[in-house]
């Protein structure tokens, strides 16, 4: 519709308290104390979760620095407070673009804090001049870590079944490669990425019937109910254990999905947002969904 368009466009240019009113509804808060309020709530409900410090594609070095002590930060409070979950994270957050080596240490440093805690770090795929170098991050991070770090793949990519195979070295009974798998987010050109709906969902099932093939642990990350329950019929054609997959979701998207799944018995993670970059975010979550605009429009005229 061309008025949600519209509104998606004009979004940048609203002031932010205007845009927070939409927001609120998918950022946790702006503070690691909101975030763990959330995760809280999600764990008394039954669902696991995974935090994530909102930020990305930094311009300096410095800035990484400050996003890895965060990050330690982050860490020692969630554990602190007993939460079921695990951590997220964009390597452009910690120089990738500017620094790969430096990148790396970074993120290893935070690997090893959650490591310590025998706990789990997902490293998100970003646009397609990072996929290469998030691999390489990932495959020397598996090598020293091998229960503690993850790695995100988007079916829409071309390349995807070929760096499943790639990485199949890394795959063992004892410490099973971990991954999100999700349709993918970023513009891409045709070469490289497919763009129609049914063919990206269709290698959505592809992908995923091979990770369960392989004993490979996925994270099915969807909000698409067809691919849900094409997901419901692969675990049901492979008898997959339910301790060795998860659903997942983002917080705020459709919630009554979201209790379907978990109503049946399937284990669920949600991805909690938080951060003062959440201006950023919420643009882009509405320019990957337009239709979203019209909950701007309730927020502002319903909710006040």
């Amino acid at each position: 519709m061309w008025f949600n368009r519209f509104i998606a466009w004009m979004l940048p240019l609203m002031p932010k308290n205007l845009v927070w009113i939409f927001s609120k509804r998918y950022i946790a808060g702006r503070t690691i104390e909101d975030a763990l309020k959330v995760a809280e709530d999600f764990n008394s409900k039954g669902m696991m979760v995974t935090i994530d410090l909102l930020g990305e594609f930094i311009t300096k070095l410095d800035e990484a620095v400050e996003n890895k002590n965060t990050y330690l930060e982050i860490i020692e409070k969630t554990q602190k407070a007993g939460i079921d979950g695990n951590y997220s994270l964009k390597p452009t957050m910690f120089g990738l673009l500017l620094d790969k080596e430096e990148c790396f240490k970074n993120i290893r440093e935070i690997v090893a804090k959650s490591a310590s805690y025998n706990n789990f770090v997902r490293i998100d795929m970003e646009d397609s001049q990072c996929v290469d170098m998030e691999i390489e991050i990932f495959r020397k991070l598996k090598a020293e870590f091998p229960k503690n770090v993850g790695l995100v793949l988007q079916s829409y990519m071309k390349r995807t079944p070929s760096d499943i195979e790639n990485m199949l070295n890394m795959n063992t009974v004892e410490t099973p490669i971990n991954y999100r798998l999700c349709k993918g987010i970023y513009v891409e050109p045709e070469n490289i990425a497919y763009q129609k709906y049914e063919k990206i969902n269709s290698q959505f099932l592809i992908n995923l019937e091979t990770m369960f093939q392989k004993g490979i642990y996925p994270g099915i990350a969807t909000h698409d109910i067809p691919l849900v329950d094409g997901a419901y019929k692969l675990i049901e054609k492979y008898k997959v254990p339910k301790e060795k997959y998860e659903f997942q979701m983002l917080y705020g998207v459709t919630p009554s999905l979201r209790k379907s799944i978990l109503d049946k018995g399937h284990r669920m993670r949600v991805y909690i947002p938080f951060g003062k970059d959440w201006f950023a975010y919420s643009t882009r979550r509405l320019k990957e969904n337009p239709r979203m605009a019209s909950d701007i429009i309730k927020a502002m005229f319903i909710r006040g």
